[in-house]
């Protein structure tokens, strides 16, 4: 019997809610997948709440458990690595390190990074020294890349207002070769009125995605989106056919959310849930 694809997952956990692996572990695994997920940062819950306990992982902490990761094998095991929010810049290098060393040992791994780095309203909240690490580091090494549109002119230092300026700013990020830029969240001066779009870029040119824009902003919505990215293609999906599986998932769990008047992603909706069972479906077809 074929193994499931395997997915190395690098990104915060919260105690309650879901954010990072927290929101993207239960879709990636509903999905058929099998996933290493190692934290970043554990905390009680979003900082949008009155109070926030935990912290950052220790450093010496951090490199233990990636020392754990190699001795399993698992970079060479991995089909996709998918970083996300970082909370120091120690593990900002050690996590950057991680991924050169994985592909180098496994050329045939497709690495997905998610620049969790800021949004329009909260500005940048990582210092400055992490969002380097990203836009030097990390960002050159990554297969996929999936900034919103503050992250991408962050990066970049340039506006985003058109398909045109989507298209520089994919040539200054300095992401490699053949390499996927996939700007989210977008609302650019074309794009339909009451949607926001995903732009995916690469060499073959550009695909846009647009969405029912829902009047909410929650935390997690960028991890859930990239999860289910990776969850779409190890299941077969072309990056395109992912890019739409994601939106439709994302904006039912956010619909849902609304419903309920939570303050944060829900994943208990049943057909987000009965969908993901279909993706894994559609890998054994």
């Amino acid at each position: 019997m074929t193994p499931p694809p395997f997915v190395i997952s690098i990104q915060s956990q919260v105690v309650f809610g879901h954010v990072g692996n927290s929101a993207a572990l239960f879709p990636i695994q509903a999905a058929g997948l099998e996933v290493a997920a190692i934290p970043t940062v554990i905390f009680s819950n979003t900082p949008d709440y009155p109070t926030l306990r935990g912290r950052a992982l220790p450093p010496e902490f951090f490199s233990d458990l990636l020392q754990g990761a190699r001795e399993r094998g698992l970079p060479e095991r991995a089909d996709f690595i998918l970083t996300g929010y970082i909370g120091s810049l120690d593990v900002a290098m050690m996590v950057a390190d991680f991924v050169a060393e994985a592909k180098a040992a496994n050329p045939r791994l497709t690495y997905l990074c998610d620049p969790v780095m800021g949004d329009t309203g909260p500005g940048l909240y990582v210092p400055e020294a992490i969002a380097d690490v990203m836009r030097d580091r990390l960002l050159p090494m990554a297969d996929i890349a999936t900034p919103n549109p503050f992250e991408l002119g962050w990066l970049t230092g340039q506006p985003v207002a058109t398909l045109k300026d989507l298209v520089t700013a994919k040539t200054s990020l300095r992401i490699a070769p053949g390499a996927h830029l996939i700007a989210t969240g977008c609302a650019l001066e074309d794009t339909p009125v009451g949607h926001i779009e995903s732009v995916v870029l690469g060499d073959e040119g550009a695909s846009r995605h647009p969405v029912e824009h829902l009047p909410v902003a929650l935390p997690g919505t960028g991890d859930l989106f990239a999860g289910l990215i990776v969850a779409g293609l190890a299941c077969g999906s072309s990056l395109p056919q992912a890019v739409e599986t994601a939106q439709r998932l994302t904006f039912r769990a956010l619909n849902h959310a609304r419903e309920l008047g939570a303050g944060e992603v829900v994943l208990s909706e049943p057909e987000f849930r009965r969908e993901l069972l279909t993706l894994d479906s559609l890998r054994k077809g």
